[in-house]
């Protein structure tokens, strides 16, 4: 596995008004020695001050454009800094910093270019039931469309090479992302390996994430897409 503070390993950090739980989320990583990049994706709170200060890179989007597009500044941020491998990590407090040399270690074990984790095939603590059913439909609806045999289409803790990230182009700036950078995979032909995470749901992440109603535009969404010519 690569050392994780020789520069070739980027945590990319998608925020919006995040600045009571940033601080702590960037602790957690540096403990890790990771390079995080943070995108302040427009926040109207202290999100980018507080990522400074904790001595993270803070990239600003002067308006909130959604996680699909701070992703992709961040991503493409990291690939001009020479990162090999490349991880995105919610700001909400739902992924476990530990889990990431897991993400890595797959990629090299495997020789994948895409390391995706999976709360269905770890854990996923206190998540609601209307949630869980449709995460699953989410992801059925993901296999059907895409072909990628998945057990989770909804879980932003993932991992990538440097050939793998160049492959991904997100255009959903809004929570139809985490479906469109699936896509992506598919379509570029690319290996990918799934593995076990936990999602650990709180009263904070809950109230900050995809509310259930999201969810099912997001699904309506993407049929209504797959049924244009």
């Amino acid at each position: 596995m690569p050392s994780q503070s020789d520069g070739r390993v980027w945590v990319v950090v998608p925020a919006y008004n995040e600045a009571r739980v940033i601080g702590g989320i960037i602790a957690e990583l540096k403990w890790d020695a990771h390079r995080i990049v943070v995108v302040d994706d427009g926040s109207s709170d202290s999100t980018a001050e507080v990522a400074a200060e904790c001595d993270a890179v803070v990239l600003r989007h002067p308006i909130n454009l959604g996680q699909g597009a701070a992703l992709q500044t961040g991503i493409e941020f990291a690939l001009a800094r020479g990162a090999e491998f490349i991880v995105t990590f919610d700001a909400d407090g739902q992924h476990r910093t530990a889990e990431i040399g897991r993400l890595i270690d797959a990629l090299e074990t495997h020789r994948a270019d895409f390391a995706l984790g999976s709360r269905f095939l770890g854990s996923a603590v206190n998540v609601p039931p209307l949630r869980r059913m449709l995460l699953r439909a989410a992801t059925l609806f993901t296999r059907l469309t895409t072909g990628l045999a998945l057990t989770d289409a909804h879980n932003g803790l993932r991992a990538m090479t440097r050939q793998g990230a160049l492959r991904i182009r997100l255009r959903q700036n809004r929570m139809a992302h985490a479906s469109e950078i699936l896509g992506q995979i598919a379509a570029s032909g690319l290996k990918f390996v799934e593995v076990p995470v936990t999602i650990d749901y709180s009263s904070y992440s809950l109230a900050k994430g995809q509310r259930s109603g999201d969810l099912i535009v997001i699904l309506l969404d993407l049929f209504a897409r797959r049924l244009t010519p």
